[in-house]
């Protein structure tokens, strides 16, 4: 008997650890799906093992698409609702389209209360989330501080500055050309680049790049026609090369000095110096857009679906992704992606000379452009809206149409749709 007392009393404790480790492993075997896309899947990669020490109960399974086909994915499983993950990255352009859907988490609602750290993020974020109803879709995790990037080099060859580059949209203009006569290259990728960045700069809180306040098309305004005339403008020039972003010939024109600019997200510059084109190191340098325009291009936001099967661990997650100070600012050094959270903008940080732009401290001038942007509503419409108009332009640029008979024949072609 006193044999047996003396196993129990050895076996109870391994019985417990047992059953100790059994709920441990239970835990454990929570798995977290995030679907996202490249770039910003590389914040996800940076997250993983730094989450996991916070916590060792929660497996991360990240499922990563090609922009276009994560975007569409998504779109398919939000209107068939299967195949959803517990997190969903999305980009700017979808978050209209997707907050309209009803298969999205109102985050401003219990449980997840965000409108509490509404003032922790840059000021533009939230109403690009917001849809119309206001209902908030998503959090922020990264913003694109609009900027013009330039190849130093290029712009001393042909005797153009910085100034001669930002002074005017036709000084733009004007130096493309000389950069053409003397260099080869185009200032520019394609003349739509400039339609883009025009029609989404300086606008006021609440307006709407593509509608109003009533939801009615804005696309027969001045502010379109401003913007088609200086991309026609850049065509007759020949200042642009007919490329398309993120085509091969794009990637290969900055690698081989044939494209001089590039107006974009502040974001490009993680991406010139990761795979499109690294041996160019200390060639580039950014600056604000021309004409003393501030706009937002691009962002990456979190959403959570309706049928996620792991909603409170879903929101842990993602609060860790946009509201965690060390995380932010790890992204921010990973993939150059712009924190949209105030305290991850480190001044320290901030200052530091960008290797890869010739040793300039870049970032404070995203600082200064990020201050500036507007806060924008988001649409149903807007992907469509952005399609049509870029329809027009192409109408306008290819076949030579008039600009104001384009842009009614969008504006009405954009109602149709909305009709549908």
């Amino acid at each position: 008997m006193k044999a047996i007392r003396c196993m129990k009393a050895v076996f109870r404790p391994l019985t417990i650890a047992l059953a100790l480790g059994a709920v441990a492993g239970a835990q454990a075997a929570t798995t977290l799906t995030v679907a996202s896309f490249p770039s910003f899947d590389d914040s996800v990669k940076v997250a993983i093992p730094l989450y996991k020490k916070l916590h060792p109960e929660i497996e991360i399974k990240l499922v990563s698409l090609a922009y276009g086909d994560h975007h569409t994915a998504m779109t398919t499983a939000l209107a068939t609702g299967s195949g959803l993950p517990d997190v969903m990255g999305v980009e700017i352009a979808y978050i209209g389209k997707f907050a309209e859907s009803g298969g999205l988490e109102d985050l401003n609602k219990p449980p997840y209360s965000a409108q509490q750290y509404r003032n922790q993020f840059l000021r533009f974020t939230y109403p690009q989330a917001t849809s119309p109803s206001g209902k908030l879709a998503a959090l922020p995790a990264d913003v694109g501080p609009g900027t013009l990037f330039y190849r130093k080099d290029i712009m001393d060859k042909a005797g153009v500055t910085e100034k001669d580059l930002t002074t005017s949209w036709e000084s733009f203009i004007e130096s493309g050309k000389k950069v053409k006569a003397a260099t080869g290259a185009y200032l520019i990728a394609d003349a739509s680049d400039m339609s883009s960045i025009y029609i989404r700069s300086n606008l006021k809180d609440g307006e709407g790049i593509y509608f109003d306040s009533k939801g009615s098309p804005l696309l027969t305004t001045p502010r379109f026609k401003k913007a088609f005339e200086l991309a026609q403008a850049a065509r007759k020039a020949g200042i642009d090369g007919k490329i398309a972003a993120w085509s091969n010939e794009w990637s290969e024109g900055f690698k081989r000095g044939q494209l001089a600019t590039q107006m974009t997200g502040a974001w490009l510059a993680g991406h010139l110096e990761s795979w499109l084109a690294p041996d160019t190191k200390g060639l580039w340098r950014a600056a604000q857009l021309p004409n003393g325009a501030y706009a937002s291009w691009g962002g990456s936001f979190y959403s959570i679906p309706s049928k996620s099967e792991h909603k409170k661990e879903a929101w842990e997650f993602i609060k860790f992704m946009c509201m965690n100070k060390e995380m932010q600012l790890a992204a921010f050094k990973k993939v150059a992606a712009y924190p949209a959270l105030i305290g991850a903008q480190d001044k320290e940080f901030l200052a530091e000379p960008i290797p890869f732009l010739g040793g300039q401290p870049a970032r404070k001038l995203w600082e200064v452009s990020a201050a500036k942007i507007p806060g924008l509503p988001v649409g149903k419409y807007d992907s469509v809206a952005q399609d049509v108009v870029g329809t027009a332009l192409n109408d306008v640029l290819e076949q030579g149409k008039d600009i104001t008979a384009a842009l009614n024949e969008a504006q009405d072609k954009l109602k149709k749709r909305m009709r549908r």
